[in-house]
C-alpha cells in the first residue's frame, strides 16, 4: 500500500478530511450515472472525468476499488408541465420508439463518448429497471421503520417525520421549514402529507408505459430510490465515497441519505464529493443561452460558437487544468491554450524515451528542483485530487525535458537515479492517473468511436431535413481524408481516403 496520505473535501461535513477507507485496501465508490433519454452533455462529461481521476488515483495508490456507476433508465420525471411523465417515456413517444430502444440508443452513445474521452468503465454498471425488486424491498423497510406512507397506490417518504429523529438537509444546507414554506403545490401533490415529501413509488396512470407490479399495484419507482437500492446492494449499507455533479446535492443526494437512514438506521456514505458546473464565455451552458455544446460538436467543430473542432484529449486536458470543485469557463482562448498545453506535455512524454543519461557534473539546483516536483506532483494529487497543481508540476518537468532533448538528447546535470525517477513519475501521472494519451489517425479505437458519433449526428441532421448540416459534416470529413458512404437502407459507414 502506498504510504502517501490522501485528503478529500467532504461535501457533507464541509471540510477536508484524511481518507480512511472502511476496509483497506478495498474502497467502495458510487457515482450517479446518466439518465439515458438524450445525448450526454459536457457537464456530464466533466462529472464522469472527475471520478475517473478519483478511480485512477486510488488505483495508483494501490487501493482495490469497486466503482459502481448506474444507468438511470426509469423513474426520472420531467418538469411540472409534463405532469410527472417519465423522461424516457416522453422521448419514446416523441421519437415513436419503444422506451428500451431509447435506453439502448443513448446508452450506446454515452459509452461511445466515455471511450472517446478515455474515461475508465466502472467495475459495475447496474440499471434502475434491473433492480425493481431491490427498490421495492427498500420501500418496505422504510415503511416498516415509520418513515413512509401509502396514498392511493403511491408511496411517499415522510420528510417531517424523518426530521424529528435525523437532520434533513445537512448535505445541501437546506432548512426543512424553508422547504415547507417555499415548495410549490404541484399537480397531484394534494395527496402528500407535506410539500417536502418525495415519491418512493408512483402509481402508474392509465397509458403509462414503464410500470411494474408491486405490493401497492402497478407503478414505477421514484428517481432517488434507485441509487440507494443499488449502492446498498453492491457496496453495502455503509461505503466509502459517493460522487456526482453539484446539481445533484438537492434533492437527489439529500433524498438518498434520508432513504438509506430510513431503511438501515444510519448514513450510507463516509465521504461525499461533488464536481462543479461549466460555463461558456462567462455564462452557464444551457439550451436557452444557445451555448450548450455537445461533446461531438466540440470534436467536429459543428457549432456556431466554435472556430474549429478540438480533440477529445484537448478537452480532457482543459477540464484537468481546473480543480474539480471549481467552475470552468470554456472559451476559444482556453481551448487554444489547452491544445498547446496538451501538446507540450505529450511532446515531453515522447522526448523522455529518447533522452539518454550519461555521467557528468551534477547541477545540485536542477537535481533538487526535479526531486521537488517529482514529490509534489503526487502530494498535490493527494490533496483533494488537485489536477491543476499537478499539471503545473508537469509543466516544470517538461521544461527540463525539452531542454535536454534539444541539447543532443542527453542529460548529465542530474543523477541517474533522479532521471529514472523522473521518467517513471512523468509517465505514470500523465498516462495512468490523468488518463492522457497520444492522439493519431492510427488510434483506430478512438477513431471508430468518434466516427460512430459523427455518423449518428449526421443521421439525425438528415432525419430532421437539415441537409446543409449533413453536407457540412460530409465535406469537412472529406477534407480531412475521411469518406462517408451512404447505403440505400439509410445507414452510413466511413473509410480513409487512400
Amino acid at each position: 500500500m502506498n504510504s502517501q496520505s490522501l485528503y478529500i473535501y467532504n461535501s457533507y461535513t464541509k471540510s477536508k478530511e484524511l481518507f480512511e477507507p472502511i476496509n483497506p485496501p478495498f474502497v467502495g465508490m458510487y457515482v450517479c450515472g446518466p439518465t439515458v433519454y438524450n445525448d450526454v452533455h459536457l457537464g456530464n462529461v466533466r462529472t464522469f472525468l472527475t471520478f475517473d481521476i478519483v478511480f485512477r488515483l486510488l488505483t495508483y495508490l494501490d487501493y482495490k476499488v469497486r466503482y459502481v456507476r448506474n444507468i438511470t433508465d426509469v423513474g426520472h420525471l420531467v418538469d411540472d408541465a409534463d405532469h410527472g411523465e417519465d423522461k424516457i417515456a416522453k422521448k419514446a413517444r416523441l421519437e415513436q420508439l419503444e422506451p428500451m430502444e431509447i435506453v439502448q440508443k443513448y446508452t450506446i452513445g454515452f459509452h461511445d463518448v466515455m471511450r472517446l474521452m478515455n474515461i475508465t468503465p466502472p467495475s459495475i454498471e447496474p440499471s434502475a429497471s434491473g433492480h425493481i425488486i431491490e427498490q421495492i424491498e427498500m420501500i418496505n423497510n422504510i415503511m416498516a421503520n415509520g418513515f413512509a406512507y401509502e396514498v392511493n397506490g403511491s408511496i411517499y417518504f415522510d420528510v417531517v417525520q424523518f426530521n424529528e429523529q435525523y437532520p434533513y438537509g445537512k448535505l445541501s444546507g437546506r432548512v426543512l421549514e424553508d422547504l415547507l414554506a417555499t415548495t410549490r403545490e404541484l399537480d397531484g401533490q394534494e395527496e402528500k402529507r407535506n410539500k417536502a415529501d418525495f415519491a418512493l413509488w408512483k402509481k402508474a396512470d392509465k397509458g403509462h408505459i414503464m410500470k411494474w407490479n408491486s405490493p401497492w399495484g402497478e407503478g414505477f419507482p421514484g428517481w432517488h430510490l434507485e441509487c440507494s437500492a443499488m449502492s446498498t446492494k453492491y457496496l453495502g449499507k455503509v461505503f466509502d465515497i459517493h460522487g456526482g455533479g453539484m446539481d445533484l446535492k438537492f434533492p437527489h443526494h439529500e433524498s438518498e441519505i434520508a432513504q438509506n437512514i430510513g431503511a438501515c438506521g444510519h448514513a450510507p456514505v463516509n465521504y461525499w464529493m461533488h464536481s462543479n458546473m461549466l460555463n461558456f464565455n462567462g455564462k452557464k451552458m444551457s439550451k436557452s443561452e444557445g451555448n450548450s455544446i455537445l461533446p461531438m460538436e466540440m470534436v467536429t467543430g459543428q457549432h456556431p460558437l466554435l472556430d474549429k473542432g478540438y480533440s477529445p484529449m484537448t478537452l480532457r486536458f482543459l477540464f484537468l487544468q481546473s480543480h474539480y470543485s471549481s467552475e470552468i469557463d470554456i472559451s476559444i482562448k482556453s481551448l487554444h491554450d489547452a491544445e498547446k498545453g496538451f501538446k507540450k506535455i505529450m511532446n515531453a512524454l515522447s522526448y523522455l524515451s529518447k533522452i539518454t543519461w550519461k555521467a557528468g557534473t551534477i547541477n545540485e539546483a536542477s537535481e533538487a528542483d526535479i526531486v521537488k516536483h517529482s514529490n509534489e506532483i503526487v502530494s498535490n494529487l493527494c490533496d483533494d485530487f488537485n489536477t491543476a497543481k499537478a499539471i503545473a508540476n508537469l509543466y516544470s518537468m517538461a521544461s527540463y525535458i525539452n531542454t535536454w532533448y534539444h541539447q543532443n538528447q542527453e542529460v548529465s546535470e542530474i543523477s541517474e537515479e533522479a532521471f529514472k525517477s523522473l521518467q517513471k513519475i512523468f509517465r505514470d501521472i500523465v498516462i495512468d492517473v490523468l488518463g492522457l494519451k497520444e492522439e493519431s489517425s492510427s488510434d483506430n479505437n478512438a477513431l471508430d468511436a468518434a466516427m460512430n458519433l459523427i455518423i449518428e449526428l449526421r443521421k439525425q441532421a438528415r432525419a430532421e431535413k437539415k441537409w446543409n448540416v449533413s453536407d457540412q459534416i460530409r465535406d469537412a470529413l472529406k477534407t480531412a481524408g475521411i469518406i462517408i458512404k451512404d447505403s440505400k437502407d439509410g445507414n452510413s459507414s466511413y473509410e480513409l481516403e487512400s
